[in-house]
């Protein structure tokens, strides 16, 4: 009886731990190879989430239906137009100070001097933030305009607004004060479209090359 439980608990401690006795049947790896494991996934086992779910292809942006990824030209709009005003009112103070330190360098430094001084500099402040502030305001306005008319938004609608806008801004001056400013126009907004597609030209340039 105690041979008996001897070999029962013999065995099944090498059945165990995988050394069964002299008449158990022994597995080797070559064996085991083949054996399909039934229940396992590849997925993590701290992660119930396949990881190939994890790999974005597309960009992590949530768009109502019919919007477009890049933002329009109303949109854009009133940043160009506070970023001009902006923009001129800083080259007017500058351009104030330089004419009011010229004016003035004459006088000793007074209060009356720094009074004449402060004025220029807020009247030109003023005049070219506001003079660059409605070119803001007339370009995004015919851009608008175009893009609208033409349903598509390319460098045309940008080269297009710009004449016009030049045209209209010197509107005053006869047909030579058109033509002049639409000229400065086109030429203004062809190098910004030059610009932003220089590397484009630039890759096309170099695969024709190839």
């Amino acid at each position: 009886m105690e041979g008996g439980g001897g070999n029962s608990k013999g065995s099944g401690l090498g059945g165990l731990f995988g050394a069964g006795g002299a008449g158990g049947p022994g597995y080797s790896h070559a064996d085991l190879a083949g054996v399909p494991l039934t229940g396992m996934s590849p997925l993590s086992p701290y992660l119930s989430v396949d990881p190939r779910y994890l790999i974005q292809d597309s960009d992590e942006f949530i768009l109502p239906t019919g919007a477009n990824k890049t933002r329009g030209r109303f949109e854009l709009a009133f940043f160009t137009i506070g970023g001009c005003c902006m923009t001129g009112a800083a080259f007017g103070a500058l351009n104030g100070l330089r004419l009011g330190l010229k004016e003035t360098h004459s006088m000793a430094w007074s209060k009356p001097r720094n009074v004449q001084i402060l004025n220029m500099v807020t009247r030109q402040g003023a005049l070219w933030a506001n003079t660059l502030g409605s070119l803001a305001l007339l370009y995004s306005a015919f851009g608008v305009i175009v893009e609208k008319t033409r349903g598509a938004e390319d460098d045309l609608n940008t080269v297009a607004a710009g004449t016009m806008t030049g045209m209209l801004y010197k509107c005053t001056g006869g047909v030579r004060g058109i033509a002049r400013g639409g000229l400065a126009g086109l030429m203004l907004t062809g190098l910004y479209a030059l610009y932003n597609n220089w590397e484009h030209m630039k890759g096309s340039v170099q695969r024709q090359s190839l």
